[in-house]
């Protein structure tokens, strides 16, 4: 059969198409210039949409955008809830659920009172979109804790409010409608509350049966590991399906509460599952954000006053700070955290999605103001993304609530050479983090001042007690190759591939004690291996620091010392970064290098590596 097109509009797949490639390019402008990546997507898909007209998802996509963005918030909830580890929360815990149990009524009840006192609504719109503004947007959050780097327990509070919000905003704005349609309709009050009684409990019920059960199939192997992700997959897409039939919008929540049973089954193949979801949410956010902002509707926006201001501000400045104090009052939590949280709401794509399907029940209910209720929340939405997403991380690094203005090198391995290594980067000013399993190899490590902690830095123990968002780099360097490749593999997603090194592997010529090259971290240091590099240090070569300038440039720094081993760089601006290929750095002037160097008059003569073409 023919589809018929529009004069002039795009086809679905390059719609699509379209809609992909300038999310995942706006995620990645917005990484090479060091912006937040939502407001680029907001500007992008405002761009291509009402100013420019060459997208338009109700032309190009048509009846397809609401399914899309159905499934994309639930598979971004559900990713989310993934994350929700309750051995991981320790003294966020009882923010949580303050900010659950005790923020999100208070928020609704503010929210609902700025509505009709600040943009003017009736109590009944007001009263469902109140519930609806509970939400503080995960696909906000997430981006914005990437890149801010906060400390552990405002970023946990902040994700955890996010994620186990949204579903509940999403249930009390179905609550109020109901309670708003047996207001004005013939419907009995015991008829509503029974329907939703039985959608919420149903999607409760679906969700921790789906979650136990999946994590029993996996448990006992009557899933194969290449089918678990499909699956995972197939069941999260029919159960959203399945509760949404029985109660609109209750899929949210029984989503989110099958990703929570399954971070908290322990099971093995956890950490690739929510890897792989990892993935598929950042393509999903991007998209849903690009859909966003170019299904603005400027004419919706004409209907706004100077009221609506009025609303934005209140709800950023008043109606959220309250909530979070009157929530986090006496719970011991730091006051310069709860500032932080308390001034920091963003909304996203599941406060717009809701709040354009109950703006046109209440319309059909004959409530006019309903019409004000999308052009609001894009306008709240739009403001939140941009004022948190330039302000959040210098805010953070005003209260103290960041990592290190100089991001730190996590050093695996307590040994001479490596001591030796910390004590230049400390000399440098670059933050040091020295962990081993064995205590009494950072014996000489604590002596020398250097911040240590005993234990596997793959435990639950570390995790827990590391503050790792100081540290943008990591070096493998025990004597053992295959511990270094399994830390440099399991952390390579936390910290990059690009910034996870090891001490090279010990050469072999058995295949059967080979590593997959495929596996670990980039060597460093001409490729030396741990013997080496303890061969070295024992015969006298040292650690030293070199500042380039334009009279002393690197090719002369090379030709003076040219057995020396670079290993790393920080350039004028503090910017530290291991050395992998030598070969590849630029002696910008003012960058200071640091390398491993023989013994005064022990030069050999011997490069140690090729100069760059440009040097």
């Amino acid at each position: 059969m023919a589809i018929e097109t529009v004069p002039g509009a795009l086809s679905p797949v390059i719609a699509i198409a379209l809609v992909g490639g300038l999310g995942v390019g706006s995620q990645w402008l917005a990484w090479r210039l060091r912006m937040p990546a939502i407001v680029l997507m907001l500007v992008a898909g405002i761009v291509i949409g009402p100013v420019l007209g060459i997208f338009d998802p109700a032309r190009d996509i048509g009846p397809l955008m609401g399914p899309i963005i159905a499934i994309a918030v639930a598979i971004i909830l559900f990713e989310g809830g993934l994350t929700l580890n309750f051995h991981q929360l320790l003294d966020a815990a009882v923010g949580v659920r303050r900010l659950v149990f005790i923020g999100a009524p208070l928020g609704w009840v503010l929210s609902m009172l700025t509505l009709h006192y600040g943009a003017g609504l009736t109590w009944s719109s007001s009263w469902v979109f109140g519930g609806i503004l509970i939400v503080t947007g995960p696909t906000v959050i997430a981006p914005l804790l990437r890149t801010a780097r906060l400390s552990r327990r405002p970023s946990q509070l902040l994700q955890w409010e996010a994620i186990v919000n949204d579903p509940i905003g999403a249930m009390a704005a179905v609550l109020a409608f109901e309670v708003v349609l047996v207001i004005n309709t013939a419907e009995t009050i015991g008829g509503a509350i029974w329907e939703l009684g039985v959608g919420i409990g149903f999607a409760l019920a679906l969700g921790l049966a789906a979650g136990y059960g999946l994590a029993a199939a996996f448990r006992r192997g009557w899933v194969p590991e290449y089918m678990k992700v499909s699956i995972l997959f197939a069941l999260l897409l029919g159960i959203f399906g399945i509760s949404d039939a029985v109660l609109h919008e209750s899929g949210l929540l029984a989503v989110t509460v099958m990703g929570i049973v399954i971070a908290n089954a322990n099971l093995p193949s956890y950490e690739e599952l929510r890897r792989f979801k990892e993935h598929a949410t950042i393509l999903l956010v991007s998209g849903v954000f690009i859909l966003l902002a170019a299904n603005l509707d400027f004419g919706a926006l004409g209907l706004l006053t100077w009221r609506s201001v009025i609303f934005v501000g209140l709800i950023i400045f008043v109606a959220r700070p309250v909530t979070v104090f009157a929530s986090l009052w006496g719970s011991g939590i730091p006051w310069r955290e709860q500032v932080l949280i308390a001034f920091t709401g963003p909304r996203g794509v599941v406060l717009v999605a809701v709040a354009g399907l109950f703006a046109e029940r209440l319309l059909a209910l004959g409530f006019e103001d309903a019409a004000l209720i999308s052009p609001l929340a894009f306008v709240l939405v739009a403001a939140t993304v941009v004022l948190h997403g330039f302000t959040l991380k210098p805010f953070a690094q005003f209260l103290g609530l960041t990592g290190a203005g100089n991001p730190g090198v996590v050093i695996i391995g307590g040994s001479t050479w490596t001591t030796a290594l910390a004590e230049a980067l400390i000399k440098a000013e670059v933050p040091v983090l020295m962990t081993d399993p064995n205590f009494g190899h950072l014996r000489a490590a604590r002596a020398a001042g250097i911040a240590t902690f005993s234990g596997d830095i793959l435990s639950e123990g570390a995790e827990q007690r590391l503050e790792l968002v100081s540290y943008a780099t990591l070096l493998a360097a025990t004597d053992n190759d295959a511990y270094n490749t399994l830390v440099a593999t399991d952390l390579a997603p936390e910290f990059g591939r690009e910034s996870v090194f090891q001490v090279a592997r010990t050469k072999t010529d058995s295949a059967r004690h080979a590593l997959p090259a495929t596996l670990g971290g980039r060597t460093f240091a001409h490729g030396a291996t741990f013997d080496e590099m303890n061969r070295l240090v024992n015969q006298g070569w040292t650690f030293r620091i070199t500042r380039l300038t334009e009279e002393f440039t690197l090719q002369h720094w090379i030709d003076k010392r040219p057995a020396s081993h670079l290993v790393a760089r920080i350039l004028p601006n503090g910017e530290f970064k291991m050395l992998s290929d030598p070969a590849d750095m630029r002696g910008v002037p003012d960058t200071r290098i640091i390398a491993l160097r023989p013994p005064e008059g022990a030069e050999d003569g011997t490069p140690a590596v090729q100069p760059p073409a440009s040097a």
